[in-house]
């Protein structure tokens, strides 16, 4: 099979699952995740294929996989659709292939395949857990299989569908049709469990959030469409004359090129789809849904796109920048949100509780890290933490939800229900408890604090510091306080959740998961280890060159200048090493002896009102539901529905049902009744007088009838005969 061809069917399997699944396995378990992680295996297989003849391909960026269809005509031409396979998309499709795969395997042992129906278990919220008896006749509590089992895997098919889309996109439309997908199924997913008040409010939280960024992100494809003609991606970034063309065109704004304004309105996109300030506010609440949902939206689908958008329409972001002449208006935009963010999320997650939340913030943190590197220039940072960042944090969420389930355990062996399984202060201790768990999350966890060369992290992220070093000096500065940050509440998540001893009797009685949640959690962890070995910078210090810098070469193959490589710099490394070792450290250090009673350690030192606005989020949510909801609500109950609808519109057309009521009894009463009615009461009238007076000759004697008739004759006879005889 030739690798165009190839192209066409890798995301077919996941959707087709979706359909098989909702139309007729649905009510088989074993039969709907075997067809949704076969599909799964089905695009993973697929993609290796084409990922390693891709990386076979010399100059990959020059001459791609690309394969196209006409879709619909536009006038004399036609809008072609197709698939393209560059070496951003190889690296992408690589990690979308493998956690996909693996969220797949894990959410069959997630959601307790092959455990019995709950008690009181009902769809639409999480399963509660069944009695059963064992061998000696005593009766225990073990967790329940979902009950919404065949619907949690035709929707996760669907969303990765969107991803395979998304990623294998030629031009801007399809890519946005992948990306609203991806929207449906993230509102969806989230609402899950839509029998939860909390969970229905975040999924529409989350839907209307990430609108208001996509409906700026489409103004942008229709504004590239109307200055280009087209939106495939070869025929804009890969032509110097289209570049040149918006980069030189004024925009409708002053002072922005039409490459700035559409470089602006795509990352307002971005800004929605991978919850940047000040559009952060749904990703916390996305914690609502199950954790394999939290790992698909956080790592490998959904908030991944949102970057890897900006990062494909890069050259357009950057079109018109000279060297020595600073940044371009979407650049400089990107690198201010995105280092903000960076350190704004770390600052929230270091007062979190909730294990999942912590992540959540570190999600937005890291994502606010690729941002800036694009804005300061580092495309290949930025797609090389991208793909590293995928792996570690599909790790530390499905990490997380196997330490969720392994409290979730000792709540059923206690009978304490009142106590949250996600709360890291009711934990402690689970080393010991759940291996498997806690190495794997190490490894994560250290990938995500960048701890020095062995894990993944720290060659994404010193790449990234070593740009914003080289390029902005102030970037820097922002995005080595939020590392220290993300080291500093890495450790406090691992002391809190598995070192010391159990801080509960839940945390006394967890127990490990099943192979299908541990064996993803291992196979993603050899990934946050050796990813990172292929982005080795050839000036690094005693192993620099010792394995080529191959993600630098063949990424930055996707631009049409292949960007230079930055000599090596002391001080980006120094710092990358103090933040990092100085982070793990200091949080090892404050929470290694913490108990559940103490009060938190970073509450002492920050003040209690320090620590009450990060522990609130800066009351963000509480700002926009007074700025915002509130005003939103009171436009529609009060302006809209009670004096627009109410008075204003009803008013109308019951000023007009009162007129029409006066002109119709006007009708009736001066036209209808006296002159139309009139006259056919006259003529009813006068045929029935007639009738009155010639029914008098009707008396029903033959006699009489015979009589008139032979007069009658007889007077018609001499009236004819005349006739006759005058002429």
């Amino acid at each position: 099979m030739t690798t165009e061809t190839l192209l066409w069917l890798l995301p077919l399997p996941p959707v087709l699952a979706f359909f098989l699944i909702i139309l007729f396995t649905y009510r088989s378990k074993s039969f709907s995740h075997t067809i949704a992680v076969g599909a799964a295996l089905l695009s993973f297989f697929g993609t290796m294929v084409v990922f390693f003849r891709a990386v076979q391909v010399s100059h990959l960026g020059d001459h791609p996989f690309a394969t196209s269809i006409p879709w619909f005509p536009t006038g004399s031409t036609w809008f072609n659709v197709g698939m393209l396979v560059d070496p951003l998309t190889a690296v992408t499709l690589f990690f979308v292939a493998w956690t996909v795969l693996m969220i797949f395997i894990y959410s069959v042992g997630y959601h307790n395949f092959g455990q019995p129906q709950g008690d009181h278990d009902r769809a639409g919220l999480p399963p509660h857990g069944a009695t059963v008896q064992d061998a000696h006749g005593r009766k225990h509590r073990v967790p329940s299989v979902e009950p919404m089992y065949s619907r949690f895997f035709a929707f996760i098919g669907l969303f990765a569908f969107g991803m395979y889309l998304l990623v294998l996109s030629d031009n801007l439309l399809t890519l946005f049709v992948g990306w609203e997908i991806m929207g449906l199924c993230s509102y969806l997913l989230i609402g899950f469990w839509y029998g939860k008040p909390s969970a229905r409010a975040a999924m529409i939280k989350a839907f209307l959030t990430t609108r208001v960024g996509d409906v700026f992100m489409l103004l942008g494809i229709v504004y590239l469409y109307s200055m280009t003609g087209t939106l495939n991606f070869r025929e804009i970034m890969h032509n110097p004359e289209t570049l040149n063309m918006l980069a030189g065109t004024p925009s409708y704004i002053a002072g922005l090129s039409a490459a700035g304004l559409i470089g602006i309105l795509l990352f307002i996109g971005t800004i929605g789809k991978s919850a940047q300030w000040p559009l952060h506010v749904w990703l916390p609440d996305a914690m609502e849904g199950p954790t394999p949902v939290s790992a698909m939206i956080h790592a490998a689908a959904m908030v991944s796109a949102g970057v890897y958008m900006v990062i494909r329409m890069y050259p357009i972001m950057s079109a018109g920048m000279d060297v020595g002449h600073g940044l371009t208006p979407p650049m400089l935009f990107m690198a201010i949100i995105g280092a903000f963010t960076a350190l704004f999320a770390a600052t929230i997650a270091v007062a979190q509780n909730d294990i999942k939340r912590v992540l959540a913030y570190s999600t937005i943190s890291q994502l606010g890290y690729m941002i800036a590197a694009l804005g300061i220039g580092g495309f290949v940072a930025a797609a090389f933490h991208l793909v590293t960042h995928a792996f570690f944090k599909a790790l530390l969420f499905l990490g997380s939800g196997s330490v969720i389930h392994g409290m979730e355990h000792g709540v059923h062996h206690t009978g304490d229900h009142h106590i949250d399984p996600q709360d890291m202060t009711h934990m402690g201790g689970l080393r010991k408890k759940m291996p498997v768990t806690f190495w794997t999350f190490l490894i994560g966890g250290l990938a995500l604090a960048g701890f020095p060369l062995v894990t993944a992290g720290f060659w994404s992220k010193d790449e990234i510091l070593a740009d914003s070093w080289a390029h902005a000096p102030l970037v820097f500065i922002v995005l080595a306080l939020a590392a220290l940050l993300t080291a500093f509440y890495t450790m406090r998540q691992i002391t809190m959740t598995f070192l010391g001893e159990p801080r509960s009797k839940e945390a006394g009685h967890a127990v490990e998961s099943k192979w299908t949640m541990t064996l993803p959690l291992v196979i993603l962890a050899f990934f946050a280890i050796t990813f990172g070995w292929l982005g080795i910078p050839e000036g690094f210090p005693l192993i620099g060159g010792i394995v080529p810098n191959w993600i630098h070469e063949f990424v930055g193959g996707t631009l049409l200048e292949h960007p230079p490589a930055l000599g090596f710099s002391w001080v980006p490394l120094l710092t990358s090493l103090v933040v990092s070792l100085g982070g793990l450290a200091l949080g090892y250090y404050v929470y290694r002896g913490v108990r559940s009673d103490e009060k938190d350690p970073v509450e002492g030192a920050l003040g209690a009102s320090l620590y009450r606005l990060l522990k609130n989020k800066y009351y963000f949510d509480e700002l926009y539901q007074a700025i915002f909801i509130t005003p939103a609500y009171w436009l529609a109950e009060t302006f809209t529905s009670l004096w627009m609808d109410q008075k204003v519109i009803d008013g109308i057309l019951h000023w007009f049902a009162y007129i029409s009521g006066v002109i119709g009894n006007f009708l009736r009463n001066a036209i209808d009744k006296p002159i139309i009615n009139g006259s056919g009461d006259m003529v009813s009238e006068g045929a029935k007088k007639a009738g009155g007076s010639l029914k008098t000759i009707q008396t029903g004697r033959v006699q009489q009838y015979m009589i008139l008739a032979l007069v009658s004759l007889a007077v018609f006879g001499a009236f004819f005969f005349y006739l006759v005889k005058m002429r």
